[in-house]
């Protein structure tokens, strides 16, 4: 199974939604809440090429984008994959 990363902050609807996604597959994540370690921000921000939104989605260290990124590999097939590897 590959490691899942994912910057969240506890408010944002697009984060449950990921993590709800992710959930139902059975898919372990490591949760980074950056409202709790902003000090992570930046972070996030370099791993991310610049994205500062959240989500924000990592797949054995590879950027997958943000929650509407998670949803087109789910709809396109290619989540499973991704996740199995």
């Amino acid at each position: 199974m590959s490691h899942v990363e994912i910057y969240t902050k506890p408010t944002c609807g697009f984060c449950f939604m990921a993590k709800r996604l992710l959930k139902k597959k059975g898919v372990s994540f490591a949760e980074t809440n950056i409202s709790a370690q902003p000090d992570k921000r930046t972070e996030m921000i370099q791993r991310a090429n610049g994205g500062s939104t959240v989500p924000q989605i990592f797949i054995d260290g590879q950027h997958i984008g943000g929650c509407d990124d998670l949803m087109a590999l789910e709809r396109g097939g290619k989540l499973d994959a991704l996740l199995a590897a």
